[in-house]
């Protein structure tokens, strides 16, 4: 990563029966999955871009992404895939951060990545959390390698899988987010937010 940018990581694993398909991020709108929607916004602000699954899996192939499966068996929430891809880094010496994004929100920033490594400097930064209408949004977030001792404690000691858990534990900058339309932070979850997504793309 000589660019000096961080990494990234798209929770692409979660599985949603609401959905109508086995894997969130292969919903479409506007003829694209929600992961091509978020890669296409995300993937240029990096040097490289992974995707978090549960396990390991070829549905992903077409993207031409690494695929980092969870190094915890069974789902335990969204800091497993932040601690599976955060370990991936370290090993292969890669340690200019690491930007987290759900598969699932088609409206991201351009400009995330800058804004949130532009609110922590240092060797030591602490990590970057997104808050949007005041409240905090942790799947958007910016970490840092010297973080996975603590993330490793929660996940593989404590048995938690909450972003949430592990903040409470190391310094973090909340960065406020100002309002706008669609909120950048919007999340698919459903087939209705499906269709509302659509919505404000058909309005773009």
């Amino acid at each position: 990563m000589n660019s000096g940018k961080p990494a990234g990581v798209i929770l692409a694993g979660g599985r949603s029966s609401r959905m109508g398909v086995k894997y969130k991020a292969l919903a479409e709108i506007s003829g694209k999955t929600l992961l091509a929607h978020v890669i296409g916004r995300l993937q240029p602000q990096l040097a490289t871009l992974l995707l978090s699954c549960e396990s390991q899996t070829t549905v992903f192939e077409p993207y031409g992404l690494p695929v980092v499966a969870d190094l915890m068996p069974g789902y335990r929430g969204p800091l497993t895939g932040l601690y599976s891809a955060l370990y991936y880094l370290k090993n292969r010496g890669q340690n200019n951060g690491l930007v987290l994004c759900p598969c699932d929100a088609p409206f991201i920033p351009v400009n995330l990545v800058e804004v949130l490594a532009g609110a922590v400097q240092g060797d030591h930064a602490p990590a970057a959390v997104i808050s949007y209408r005041g409240e905090l949004q942790p799947t958007f977030s910016l970490w840092q390698s010297h973080h996975l001792d603590v993330i490793h404690d929660t996940v593989v000691n404590k048995g938690k899988g909450g972003l949430k858990m592990v903040l409470r534990s190391i310094p973090h900058k909340v960065v406020e987010w100002a309002p706008q339309e669609p909120s950048p932070f919007f999340n698919v979850n459903t087939p209705e937010d499906l269709e509302i997504a659509q919505m404000w793309l058909d309005r773009a």
